[in-house]
């Protein structure tokens, strides 16, 4: 489940944007709001008092690098990471600043799930909106078809990738808890960004409060 979950929410939300061509934005937002709440309450609940912990004196400064290196990545990938896509242009070949921000970002949220099996799920929430909201800016764009698959079949592979990578390679296992500090700075940095790019305005109301709540009490028990 840990490589299953992560891959088949990417390509069911890359189905669902190609045959379904969802228009509410309003809806699309709940869910990114209510994934965003459940991957900030993850990473606060399970992952970080596990690396202070381990590491107390040295996991902060992992943290913030976890973050710098996000908001580098987005500059790549214009906030793709969070739902925050858009444009007209038209594109004859793959957006390859984007392809490879969201491949690498992919990949390290991959790299604590051998170890919080739940954060799979945490993920996998997460991604679902995300492809939805990618395919259809790709589609808008005018990517050709077998571009569009194999961009996002990719980036479906890139968080299982991520885990096993995790599993067999000696030096990823030895510093995982450095390693683990940073994911955990990228997913405050996505997480919290999500929840405030979802509100108009940034005001919240009933609907994006009760969906936050949900992820919130969600994620206490699992």
């Amino acid at each position: 489940m840990n490589y299953l979950l992560p891959l088949l929410s990417v390509l069911l939300g890359y189905g669902v944007a190609l045959l379904l061509k969802p228009q509410d934005k309003s809806r699309l937002k709940l869910l990114l709001a209510f994934s965003g709440s459940f991957l900030l309450s993850l990473t606060v609940i399970h992952l970080l008092p596990e690396v202070y912990e381990d590491h107390s004196h040295s996991v902060g400064i992992f943290i913030m690098v976890g973050i710098l290196f996000q908001i580098i990545l987005e500059f790549f990938s214009k906030g793709a990471e969070h739902g925050h896509v858009h444009g007209h242009e038209i594109m004859t070949q793959i957006p390859w600043l984007l392809f490879i921000s969201l491949c690498l970002h992919a990949l390290l949220e991959g790299l604590p799930v051998s170890h919080h099996h739940n954060l799979a799920f945490g993920i996998a929430i997460h991604h679902f909106p995300i492809a939805i909201i990618l395919t259809t800016f790709l589609i808008h764009a005018r990517l050709n078809k077998a571009a569009i698959f194999g961009f996002m079949f990719t980036f479906a592979l890139m968080t299982p990738l991520g885990t096993l990578l995790a599993e067999y390679i000696p030096f990823l296992t030895h510093y995982y808890s450095e390693i683990t500090a940073i994911v955990i700075g990228i997913l405050f940095h996505i997480s919290s960004t999500i929840i405030f790019e979802t509100t108009e305005g940034h005001k919240f109301n009933i609907a994006k409060i009760s969906m936050i709540i949900l992820g919130i009490a969600l994620a206490y028990f699992v």
